[in-house]
């Protein structure tokens, strides 16, 4: 369901409203450039920490960890975004669908130092869950993105990923789960990102549909865990050759259940 509208929290920009999780979540974004859907969906739903506290790391419009916290309602949340347009939206969403209470926008650069975060309000080794579906096209690859807040959605600089894995590893508590999705060529670099960082690290990819070829991957890991590395079966988004989702992500979608893993 979508209503497009005009906002002056977005200059020049439409914006439209989704219903998230059969309704229970609605969510404003701009019309056009990167959109939440599948991806923070997935992300969201699979947070395990039901208790304590949630990082997000580039939150965007915050779609990932509202569908978190509609799962744990003890569960509380930090969302971090730079770009003000979708910081701006995150804090709307965050008011518009009642979680003012449990959760907070904060305006914080990921792969800024350890002291320009704490200077934005990210705590150290405070957060039960760290996501993130951090930007996937390396810059000079992909198809440009239309307007700078699309752009930073999309483009990862050189070392990045890195760097976002250090500051879900800074941020983390002890015990704590990080799980990033990412599209399915970038596992070499992130699980070196991770393996340097986190045990217990789980792949879980996800394909089109039935033998097709992996196109996501939600990886996990527990800091400080020296458990090893477990490649999980892959999962399809649709049966068959159709367009219908498979009865579980179908699930997901509509907020009936979380995804187990």
């Amino acid at each position: 369901m979508s209503l497009d509208q005009t906002a002056n929290i977005v200059k020049s920009q439409t914006l439209t409203r989704d219903a998230f999780l059969g309704g229970r979540l609605t969510i404003a974004q701009p019309k056009t450039g990167f959109r939440a859907g599948l991806d923070s969906v997935l992300l969201g739903a699979a947070v395990k920490a039901e208790t304590g506290q949630l990082l997000d790391l580039g939150a965007g419009v915050g779609t990932a960890t509202l569908v978190a916290l509609s799962h744990h309602p003890a569960l509380a949340a930090t969302l971090a975004e730079l770009e003000p347009q979708a910081l701006a939206l995150a804090r709307e969403n965050i008011a518009g669908n009642g979680f003012s209470g449990r959760a907070e926008a904060l305006a914080v650069d990921v792969a800024s130092p350890g002291q320009a975060r704490a200077a934005a309000g990210l705590a150290v080794e405070r957060y039960a869950a760290v996501i993130a579906n951090p930007p996937f096209f390396a810059s000079g690859q992909g198809t440009p993105a239309r307007g700078a807040g699309r752009a930073a959605a999309r483009q990862m600089a050189p070392g990045d990923l890195e760097r976002w894995a250090r500051t879900a590893a800074a941020s983390a508590a002890p015990d704590g789960e990080i799980l990033f999705i990412l599209p399915a060529e970038m596992l070499g670099p992130v699980l070196t990102a991770f393996e340097a960082r986190f045990g217990a690290i789980a792949v879980l990819p996800f394909a089109p549909r039935p033998g097709a070829p992996a196109s996501r991957i939600l990886v996990r890991g527990i800091k400080g865990s020296r458990a090893p590395l477990n490649l999980l079966a892959t999962r399809s988004f649709h049966s068959g050759d159709g367009t219908a989702f498979t009865p579980e992500i179908d699930a997901i979608l509509r907020g009936a259940a979380p995804l187990h893993w």
